[in-house]
This record gives C-alpha cells, sequence and structure tokens, in this order.
C-alpha cells in the first residue's frame, strides 16, 4: 500500500475518534455543510432561496461552510451535520471505514484536469516518478481519476504517489504559477484560470481519465438524520431539484445571486458556468466504477454494492 494510500485511510481513523463527540443540536433543526466553487453553485442558490426551509417549514435549517471534505466527515462524525457535499471516492473511504452516511443523489459533472507547463510533458509516460503534483489530498476524487490513468497507461496506479503534495486548489494554482509543482490537478474555477494562462496546459481530463461521465460531486446524508427525521431525505432532494431547475428557467437572477456570493464578475462568472462539461443533475454517475477500481488498488477492503450504498 502507497503513502497516499495509508494517509487516506488514516485521515479516515482520525475521523473515528470524534465519532463520540457528539454536541448538543437543536430540536427540529437540520445542518447543511457546503463547500466552496462553481460545483456547488444549485447548493448556494438552494440556500440563497430558501428552497429547503420551504420544504421543510416547521424546521430551522443551519448553513455552515467548511474547507474540505476531512472537515464535513469530522462535522458528521461528531453530529455536527446532517447532510453535505463531497466526491464519490472520497465517500467510498469513508463509508468502508464504517461512516455512517450514505448518498442521496449527484449534484453534478464537472470538468477536471492535470494542468502542467506547456510543452513540458507530451503524456502521463513522460511524467518522471520524482514529479511533484498537487491535489486537495489522498483519496480525493483528484487523487483516483489519476491513479486510474496511470494505471492504464503507465501500468502502476501509484506510480507518483511518493511525491504527490496536498494542498487546497487556491493553494494548488499558486504552487503551479511559481513553479513549486509539476503539476495541479483541480476542478472549476481554477481549472479554467489554470488552462486560459499563457504557458500551461491540461495533459489529462477527468473524463479521459475516468473514461465516461461521472459525477464530480453528489449529496451524503448521515444515517442519524435520516431516522430522525425520515422526511429530510426528499425534502433536501426535492430542494435541490428546484434549484437546479431555477438555475435553468432564471438564468440571469441566478448568475446575480451566484457572482454576488462567489465574489465573481457576472460576465466571467457566465463564461465559467458555460463551458462544455459543467452539468447540474441529481442523478448518480460512475459509483460502481470508482469502487471497482479502489477494490482493486486496495482503497477499499468491505465494497457494498449500490443498495448499501444509496438512500
Amino acid at each position: 500500500m502507497s503513502r497516499p494510500q495509508r494517509n487516506a485511510i488514516l485521515f479516515l481513523m482520525l475521523g473515528v475518534l470524534l465519532l463520540f463527540n457528539s454536541c448538543t443540536r437543536t430540536k427540529n433543526s437540520v445542518v447543511i455543510a457546503q463547500q466552496y466553487g462553481l460545483a456547488y453553485a444549485p447548493v448556494q442558490i438552494m440556500k440563497d432561496l430558501e428552497l429547503l426551509e420551504k420544504e421543510m417549514p416547521e424546521y430551522t435549517v443551519k448553513w455552515v461552510q467548511l474547507s474540505n471534505t476531512a472537515a464535513i466527515r469530522e462535522a458528521a462524525l461528531a453530529g455536527d451535520m446532517d447532510a453535505g457535499f463531497i466526491g464519490i471516492p472520497p465517500f467510498l473511504i469513508s463509508r468502508d471505514q464504517g461512516m455512517p452516511w450514505k448518498l442521496l443523489c449527484g449534484l453534478c459533472q464537472a470538468p477536471s484536469g492535470l494542468v502542467v507547463p506547456a510543452g513540458r510533458y507530451d503524456s502521463l509516460n513522460s511524467i518522471p516518478e520524482d514529479a511533484r503534483i498537487a491535489l486537495p489530498q489522498p483519496g480525493s476524487i483528484q487523487h483516483i481519476l489519476l491513479g486510474m490513468a496511470l494505471k492504464r497507461e503507465v501500468g502502476q496506479a501509484d506510480f507518483l504517489d511518493d511525491h504527490l503534495i496536498s494542498l487546497k486548489h487556491p493553494d494548488g494554482l499558486n504552487a503551479l504559477l511559481s513553479g513549486s509543482v509539476d503539476g495541479h490537478f483541480t476542478s472549476p474555477p481554477y481549472l479554467f484560470q489554470e488552462s486560459d494562462l499563457p504557458g500551461f496546459e491540461v495533459l489529462l481530463s477527468g473524463e479521459a481519465a475516468m473514461g465516461l461521465p461521472f459525477t464530480f460531486i453528489a449529496s451524503v446524508v448521515t444515517e442519524k438524520a435520516v431516522a430522525t427525521n425520515p422526511l429530510f431525505l426528499q425534502a433536501l432532494k426535492t430542494a435541490l431539484e428546484k434549484s437546479i431547475l431555477y438555475m435553468k428557467e432564471n438564468p440571469e437572477e441566478s448568475l446575480l445571486l451566484l457572482s454576488e456570493s462567489y465574489d465573481l464578475e457576472k460576465e466571467l462568472l457566465r463564461d465559467y458556468l458555460g463551458r462544455s462539461g459543467l452539468i447540474f443533475e441529481t442523478e448518480l454517475r460512475g459509483v460502481e466504477q470508482f469502487s471497482a477500481f479502489m477494490v482493486e488498488e486496495r482503497y477499499l477492503k468491505n465494497p457494498e454494492d449500490m443498495g448499501g450504498l444509496v438512500f
């Protein structure tokens, strides 16, 4: 097992230590965790328009902004969160380690890719084993996609694992621009910002790595939240569907709301949201393919079928 594989598992074990550290929660309230980035646009719209509140008028909805999947996982373990939005691979790893949550539905497909200095490499085969590649963390969707492509093209999924550098997307962008890393596997808007700059190019896309369209971000709900309020699942899914529909039927109003929330110029945001590959939908795609690869590469020891993973 490679160092990033061990780190991904240890990350989960650390979270388990918080399992019994639950805090007191307000009765008749639900807590939703969101992250940063364009992939979460329907969640921001749902929040701004209070769509979930309208589906659950007898409940108070609280929103928390967390920086990454690990923070969401720890919040759920501590009883401080009922639902959140994460990539499928980190969900599968956490579920494999006994995390008491399941998938509800998809949120989006989104472009992702490995950005490198233009002309430095012509394929994954030309990247040396000691190349420094930045991505969010071991076990992230970016890490698993890179492993899928390396397994197919180089014959070794963990070929670059010993020199991976865990960085948040903004820090990864700065590291790539400064030359302190040799590549950055990222997602919008950072993928667009980097690939738009002269001197950089996308060497590998997430879809090419996976070989088919896949859900980039999915919604997860804790089993405790469902047991406490069985109506929560349908309320959350309905609110997400209404949010996605609102974005389709009211593009200008959506741009205005999102440009304020993300502090991006409206026309720049229009350009980003209009680019190919960013699709908001509740369908789940690619769960079984991610699971099969992660079992083969020993990220998962106790794989479950779709019936065990999805509410």
